[in-house]
């Protein structure tokens, strides 16, 4: 098959600037081009079936065709060097110690806000802030202890972070099933190529959720909203492989204090709840009084010391949009190092001069809603029409404070296989982050790509695909 080449501006997964296929991608390149695209076809169709039949499938809600769909999966898998990933590894690491430092601070001592390097309102009037936290001790001061960093690859070559996902990241249970259809797909390529191994996140998840507690042996349950859920199947799946119950809200109570999980053997307490279920829902007695998802009397267990959640009530605040541009200041203020990940330029709407300048230049950025995921509430200006542009602008003039800003960068392109054959398409990176007894990470994470050409959207829920994280081992 014919690998194109990509646009010159862009920086190619695959090729370098003068057209030469990169190191770590030589026995990869010899493959495609001596592959044929009919085989490719079929093997194509038979992953779908095969994620098909294994209920690999996510919803979309609103949907009026139905609600289960199939996350379009590549079988070109998307390769980073060793040397790539250690600074990956590296900043990551870093990242995640300074927010979890952050949403300590801001439920204890304020440091960083009596120091002037977050605004107090940025904080304390942030939807996610939860004052039930506040001087509330969690087991080693750990917070986020699950993360979803998005990472891209700009032209210039560098990383970027492009978000911080503290509240319920999602998406690995498709890293471990991506691995497992390529390896079954195409045991040969593994047979000659150092690929790194991911099937051990399931270990290591168990392990993070269980230092969670400073029990021995603490019993660990994972609470979904239900199968109606647009990430069932990834708790379905996590649970089956952790060995711990799924459970909901109903299968829970709260006496004396304490929570326990109802069995044909009858009460078991419960330790840690590794929770899929947003902050608003957990607790009907305080939080929304509609709640029909969480469980009553959960807080003030959890005040108590006599639960573990995971992650930890109120950490939303520090993967806000707007706190999105001070973590480089956390890095600094709670590390003492320079950080070893860049953020992405941004401009925050609430500050005069940076909406003058977001309304004056629409068309050639991208605006998010602070609050915003999964690629909606989202103008990406160079793409949009003038009506889109024109109700942004509204929106933003009405609610500045809801609104950040960026350039539009060039994400990194990678070869995928499409319907005219193998063409470059941009991507980004999702590595999950575990942080437990010590901060730890399996080699990848979850490739992301925007299908449609010269598409940047790469969210599931906008039509994007997945690829295998590939990372070569020295």
């Amino acid at each position: 098959m014919q690998l194109k080449a990509p646009a010159p501006h862009l920086y190619d997964e695959l090729f370098t600037a003068n057209g030469d296929v990169r190191p770590h991608y030589q026995f990869i390149a010899q493959w495609l081009q001596a592959a044929e695209e009919k085989r490719m076809a079929e093997k194509h169709r038979e992953a779908n079936a095969l994620f098909r039949r294994s209920g690999i499938t996510f919803n979309v809600y609103g949907d009026t065709e139905g609600t289960d769909r199939l996350i379009p999966f590549d079988l070109i898998p998307r390769i980073l060097s060793a040397s790539d990933w250690e600074l990956l590894q590296a900043g990551l690491r870093q990242r995640v110690n300074a927010l979890n430092r952050f949403v300590h601070d801001i439920y204890h001592e304020h440091e960083i806000i009596r120091a002037g390097i977050i605004p107090a309102e940025h904080v304390f009037a942030n939807a996610q802030y939860q004052p039930v936290m506040q001087n509330l001790k969690v087991p080693r001061n750990l917070y986020a202890h699950i993360a979803g960093i998005d990472i891209i690859r700009h032209s210039d070559g560098q990383f970027y972070v492009l978000e911080d996902n503290l509240r319920c990241p999602s998406g690995v249970s498709y890293m471990l099933e991506n691995r497992k259809m390529m390896m079954r797909l195409f045991p040969e390529l593994f047979a000659e190529l150092p690929v790194a191994p991911v099937d051990h996140y399931p270990v290591l998840l168990a392990e993070t959720l269980k230092a969670a507690s400073l029990k021995p042996d603490p019993e660990v349950v994972l609470l979904t909203p239900g199968r109606f859920n647009s990430a069932y199947f990834e708790h379905a799946f996590l649970a089956r492989q952790m060995g711990i119950e799924l459970v909901e809200g109903a299968d829970l109570f709260v006496r004396d204090g304490k929570v326990f999980m109802r069995t044909t053997a009858g009460p078991r307490q419960v330790d840690v709840i590794y929770r899929r279920i947003d902050d608003d829902y957990l607790d009907p007695l305080m939080l929304n009084p509609d709640s029909t998802l969480g469980v009553p009397g959960l807080c003030a267990a959890y005040r108590a010391g006599n639960v573990v959640l995971t992650n930890a009530m109120g950490t939303g605040v520090a993967d806000d949009k707007s706190i999105y541009p001070y973590v480089p200041d956390m890095v600094r203020f709670y590390l003492g190092e320079e950080p070893l990940l860049k953020n992405v330029p941004t401009w925050q709407c609430r500050k005069e001069d940076d909406c003058k300048y977001v309304l004056e230049n629409l068309a050639d950025l991208v605006v998010k809603e602070t609050q915003g995921a999964g690629g909606y509430g989202m103008l990406i200006g160079p793409v949009a029409s003038k009506a889109e542009i024109a109700h942004f602008r509204q929106a933003i003039r009405a609610r500045p404070d809801n609104y950040i800003a960026q350039p539009t960068l060039s994400l990194s392109t990678c070869p995928t296989f499409v319907n005219s054959g193998i063409a470059p398409r941009h991507l980004d990176l999702r590595p999950f982050v575990l942080s437990g007894k010590k901060v730890q990470m399996v080699a990848g994470g979850l490739t992301r790509v925007a299908l449609e050409e010269g598409s940047l959207v790469v969210n599931s829920s906008q039509g994007g695909g997945t690829k295998d994280t590939w990372i070569m081992e020295r």
